[in-house]
């Protein structure tokens, strides 16, 4: 867009250069007037050399102009398409004001010559046009010599700018040009003279833009109440999208204070950061509420929102008020309630684990109808999608409550990690983002111990689930080098997340919990109110080790881990030329073998890790205490306890190492054989990692692939939930690959054993009696019932029906919340079109927000082609359909056997309109690709994949990366071991 300049609105048309150069002189009239004919011709023979030499000088100055702005790209003239502006715009930057020559606005980064120290921002906001109107006053300190003021803007149009000094020549300050450079976000200031080090100046700028409908800067959402649509507006700022609102310099390390003042009708409320100052109400029936001034903070954590919700209210005992704001109707009926409790006491337990009081006076957290994450953690104000936070008690299954709980506790962890100390660079986002994804399972088990979730759900729904990610050729290093704009949304993926969180608990487990704590107590205590990288954590914690008198470098070991991607696969084998030593060995572990050959610049150098392993020695009624090993080469040997020949070896104790072990055969039998006799000499974390890391090691050609079977051939004696957790996620992994092959059956009916129909009846039988279902004996029957049920047992199908018939009869539901989703989606597999019709209207029915939820993704288990993609082009046109929803609803149609190559297909149609809803949330569309292509496993669907992404590919090529190398491997593994693994199952069914 254009954007008015300053000197136009003054009556200039020229440059403020060219303008002063002219001298104005009065006119005299001919008559009075007495000259020389000499004179008067040489008069005009100069005044015709001073217009050709003029119009020669200009023509040339236009030529250069044209070149200037061709090399640096369109630099809109803001307020204003003068041509003469745009001609001259870079035509007076000196030397010195383009920072060494270069143009600073080109950078990624902004120029490290000003440095912000408050904000006083004025919004005046219209609801009923969606657009709204602001005044921005920037005090900021000259760190460095500059003419230049960079700072971002996107999407602002800006009214006027004006810069003030505070030195001992206070006033306007002369602005030479202004313009906005759209490539890089920036709005840039050239002055008349320089800004001097050490001196403070202040820039107002006046601007207005649109409240968009996209979920990110300042945006708008809606909602129906009483059948009446009603709109609120709401921020979200991370990562860089905070110039969306107002002019700022927006990047963490640019701490300052905000104060904020919201005009808006009187028939709204706003919320921000801090409490109401003080309020103001006008004739014409608006009011201005203005905010107390933040701490230091960084601007994407600054937030605001107008709307006419209500609020719940809790108080803590050092007198921090907490409010959850949501839908007048959720908070009437009490949705809010439970986060609104647990967050109480999250406060005490976050101030007693970190030693540092929690810093504002008050903290809001605010459930919107559509959010592009599910929650935003700005600092006293955070934002939660509903789903993520409003709660049922009736209608709400355990898994809901818990994964929903897990949300809160991430976000109030932010307000240590993230808020209080932000990572410097978003190269280490991990910082905050594994921090707080770790302490959502400590945090936890804080509210509910007997949920046991770092020890056991850690496992499985972290660790296993990220490792499957890094050991793909296509991973990177949990620190990545930002180039570009772009790589900043692509550092929020699941390796930052579950691999930080993932290598933070082995930290914490190889320090001990004390030390770990006086750590982060001195870390957040030292860089409070500022900015931190990932070395100054690391110092901290070795510092904590060697007053302990434990003399480990903390950074030598971490770096290892957090600079080069992927993780290590150690390899354990008794030593039979030396008595009770191992050989101990690490490598690179990758899934496809062949990615070193494709790719030897990413591989031919040495991966290697520091590698805390704990190693403990069992037989068949005993198992020693773990010890610990420092593994750093790349093969070493170690004594050990005695051995005997059926003496079983067992590393990673617990897994609280993010690596894989394998082992040579002999110890991989005594250790099935220990299991099938007496499972319990070996703990449960243990039991879960052996099946997860047999069968990867299987799917990576490191074992053959009747070791995995043969291990989980003993779960017909397991009691407890989370092996079974485990074998469930690797089972469902193979059923991808084997669902579409001729002997899929073979697969299926090793699968239906007495102990699912066992499980199944169980599971229902105690659903029925008990609705909450929240036990892991529980947990264990719902985690069968639902293999049982997707790999085809009669006595779970008999039993989904007949729930789902009782509910249609007597219109009276009484399938219990933790099964609902089994039963819902076994019943519209099974049923006909009118059960996939009464749910769909119980979904339009419903204000339960977890209920809505499982009963979308139940329609998506239908074997009718056709109600599946109805069900995809309702979930994208239909505005009851939340965003994430609709990737969910995409999803899960390709879950659906009969369902997957629909979703591929209508993935790669509706591209267009999924990326350009999805294109900057980088984390929902890696998400979605992930999903619809994970299941294809044929040559055809690979050269699919990748001519789609030849065209296609895009701001989401690292995402289609890994889903071609995910494809290449599936379609790798069907070549090398589909029939030496049918051989050994038909061999093992007949036996």
């Amino acid at each position: 867009m254009g954007i008015e300049d300053a000197s136009m609105r003054n009556g200039r048309a020229l440059s403020d250069q060219w303008a002063d150069s002219v001298v104005v002189r009065p006119r005299t009239t001919e008559q009075h007037i007495t000259v020389n004919k000499r004179l008067v011709l040489g008069f005009a023979i100069s005044i015709l050399t001073l217009i050709i030499v003029t119009a020669i000088a200009i023509t040339l100055s236009v030529s250069f102009e044209r070149c200037a702005a061709e090399s640096s790209g369109a630099l809109a003239a803001n307020g204003s398409s003068n041509s003469k502006w745009k001609q001259s715009q870079n035509a007076n930057i000196s030397h010195r004001d383009s920072e060494d020559g270069q143009q600073p606005w080109r950078h990624l980064r902004l120029p490290a010559t000003l440095r912000p120290r408050h904000y006083d921002l004025r919004l005046s906001v219209y609801m009923e046009n969606f657009t709204f109107s602001g005044e921005v006053h920037i005090e900021f300190e000259c760190v460095h010599s500059t003419k230049l003021i960079v700072l971002h803007t996107d999407r602002l149009e800006v009214d006027k700018v004006l810069v003030y000094s505070d030195s001992k020549k206070a006033g306007v300050m002369r602005i030479q040009r202004r313009f906005h450079y759209q490539p890089k976000q920036v709005y840039v200031i050239a002055l008349h003279r320089e800004m001097k080090p050490l001196r403070t100046y202040k820039i107002n700028i006046t601007f207005h833009a649109h409240i968009e409908h996209e979920l990110l800067g300042f945006f708008r959402s809606s909602y129906v109440l009483n059948g009446e649509r009603r709109f609120l507006a709401v921020t979200q700022f991370s990562p860089t999208h905070a110039r969306k609102a107002f002019p700022c310099f927006d990047e963490p390390i640019y701490k300052a204070t905000f104060r904020v003042s919201l005009k808006h009708e009187s028939s709204y409320q706003s919320l921000s950061n801090m409490p109401v100052e003080a309020s103001m109400s006008d004739e014409d029936g608006w009011v201005t509420n203005h905010f107390s001034r933040t701490p230091r903070m960084s601007t994407y954590y600054l937030a605001w929102a107008v709307c006419n919700f209500t609020y719940r209210e809790a108080v803590t005992e050092s007198g921090v008020v907490i409010r959850l704001y949501a839908r007048p109707d959720a908070i009437q009926s009490g949705s809010g309630d439970y986060a609104l409790h647990i967050t109480k006491r999250l406060l005490q337990f976050y101030q007693d684990y970190f030693k540092v009081k929690y810093s504002l006076p008050k903290l809001d957290l605010l459930a919107v109808p559509k959010h592009p994450y599910a929650a935003m953690e700005n600092w006293g104000l955070s934002v939660f999608v509903e789903q993520k936070i409003l709660l049922d008690p009736d209608v709400s299954s355990f898994s809901y409550q818990m994964e929903l709980t897990m949300v809160v506790v991430h976000e109030i962890c932010h307000q240590w990690f993230g808020d209080l100390v932000t990572p410097v660079w978003w190269e280490d986002v991990w910082l905050k983002e594994g921090f707080a994804h770790y302490f959502e399972y400590i945090g936890t088990d804080f509210l509910f111990p007997k949920w046991n979730m770092e020890k056991q759900r850690f496992l499985t729904d972290v660790l296993h689930e990220v490792m499957l990610l890094d050991g793909l050729a296509s991973s990177h290093p949990i620190s990545q080098e930002v180039f570009q704009a772009t790589d900043i949304d692509r550092v929020f993926d699941w390796i930052a997340y579950k691999k930080g969180a993932a290598l933070i608990r082995m930290l914490a487990n190889v320090m001990g919990q004390p030390l770990f704590q006086r750590g982060l107590n001195d870390y957040l205590m030292t860089h409070m109110y500022g900015n931190a990288a990932r070395d100054d954590l690391w110092n901290k914690f070795s510092e904590a080790m060697q007053r302990e008198g434990k003399d480990i470098n903390i950074t030598q070991v971490m770096d290892r881990w957090t600079l080069q991607m992927g993780y290590p696969v150690v390899t354990i084998s008794k030593n039979d030329s030396l008595d009770n030593s191992v050989t101990i060995s690490q490598e690179h572990f990758v899934y496809d073998t062949d990615a070193k050959i494709q790719n030897p610049e990413l591989f031919n150098k040495s991966f290697q890790w520091q590698i805390p392993l704990t190693l403990a020695v069992g037989n068949s009624s005993h198992i020693s205490t773990e010890t610990i090993i420092w593994v750093s080469n790349k093969t070493e040997t170690h004594r050990v306890g005695h051995m005997g020949g059926e003496t079983w070896l067992l590393g990673n104790i617990n897994q609280t190492g993010y690596f894989r072990v394998n082992y040579d055969l002999h110890n991989w039998r005594l250790l099935i054989q220990q299991l099938m006799t007496n499972s319990t000499i070996i703990s449960v974390g243990n039991r879960a990692g052996l099946i997860d890391d047999v069968f990867n090691l299987a799917r990576a050609g490191y074992l053959p692939q009747n070791v995995p079977l043969q291990m989980i051939s003993y779960l017909s004696q397991e009691t407890e939930f989370l092996p079974w957790h485990a074998a469930s996620r690797a089972l469902y992994q193979l059923d991808k690959l084997l669902d579409r092959t001729e002997d899929h059956s073979l697969f299926s009916v090793s699968l239906i054993s007495d102990q699912f129909t066992v499980c199944c009846i169980l599971t229902l039988t105690s659903a029925i009696r008990n609705t909450r279902l929240i036990s892991s004996s529980t947990e264990l029957q719902r985690e069968v019932m639902m293999l049982a049920c997707s790999f085809g047992n009669k006595h779970c199908h008999r039993q989904a029906v007949s729930l789902i018939s009782d509910w249609i009869s007597s219109n009276k539901n009484r399938i219990p919340p933790n099964v609902r989703d089994i039963v819902y989606c076994t019943g519209v597999s099974l049923m006909d079109e009118d059960v996939w019709e009464f749910i769909w209207m119980k979904f339009h029915s419903s204000t339960a927000i977890s209920e809505k939820k499982v009963l979308l993704e139940a329609l998506t288990c239908s074997d009718n082609i056709f109600l599946l993609n109805r069900l995809l082009n309702l979930s994208l046109t239909s505005d009851l359909v939340p965003d994430q929803d609709v990737i969910d609803v995409i999803i899960h149609v390709g879950r659906n056997p009969l369902g997957r190559h629909l979703a591929w297909r209508y993935f790669c149609e509706k591209w267009d309109i999924l990326n350009s809803r999805y294109g900057e949330a980088l984390f929902m569309n890696s998400k979605l690709i992930s999903g619809v292509t994970e299941f294809l496993n044929t040559e055809a669907e690979l050269n699919e994949l990748k001519e789609f992404i030849l065209t296609n590919g895009g701001e989401s090529a690292p995402a289609f990366a890994r889903a071609v190398e995910i494809v290449q491997a599936n379609v790798k593994w069907h070549i090398l071991f589909q029939q030496q693994f049918y051989r050994w199952l038909r061999k093992a069914l007949d036996g």
